[in-house]
């Protein structure tokens, strides 16, 4: 049975970066080293493993990445410190419209 890692790594520049893979320890040295000098990691370096969460079903741990490179800055930080009480809150909607929408109905 494989294994599937979404993962977010922190960048020299405090950016963050997420992918999947199912070898984290593989992927992670491979940004780490520059493997690849078309990757979004490989002038960030050094690079550091923030988060990981790992799946049986790949098709949920692809979902789950897509979700996640969606996120703003904050719920990554939020998420990759446990915090699930501020990420609720970041996940939230707060737009105008959003509230006028609940007023009506």
């Amino acid at each position: 049975m494989f294994r599937y890692y979404v993962y977010i790594l922190k960048c020299s520049d405090k950016s963050y970066y997420t992918g999947i893979t199912n070898n984290i320890s593989k992927r992670f040295n491979e940004h780490q080293l520059g493997k690849y000098k078309d990757c979004y990691t490989y002038k960030l370096r050094p690079l550091r493993l923030v988060f990981r969460q790992e799946f049986n079903d790949v098709i949920q741990a692809i979902h789950f990445e897509k979700k996640i490179k969606k996120w703003t800055r904050a719920k990554k930080e939020a998420l990759k410190n446990n915090n699930y009480d501020l990420l609720q809150i970041l996940s939230e909607c707060r737009n105008a419209t959003h509230y006028k929408y609940n007023e009506i109905t």
